[in-house]
């Protein structure tokens, strides 16, 4: 059986963590950031879980990871 690929824009987007869930980086922080409170932008700026529906899909994209 051939190797599996592993889909690069998944690779790029998510990371595992040392208990073995996926971390993604959160939404709204790229740009528009002058009317964004600094608490805000860095309550944005921390990592956070794949929700177990959305792992699944990750789980499938990224087979050796």
């Amino acid at each position: 059986m051939p190797k599996l690929k592993t889909r690069r824009s998944a690779a790029k987007r998510f990371k595992r963590s040392g208990s073995g869930k996926f971390m993604r980086r959160k939404a709204y922080k790229n740009h528009l950031l002058e009317h964004k409170g600094p608490d805000r932008k860095s309550r944005l700026s921390k990592k956070c879980v794949v929700s177990e529906q959305d792992a699944e899909n990750v789980r499938a994209m990224m087979p050796y990871s």
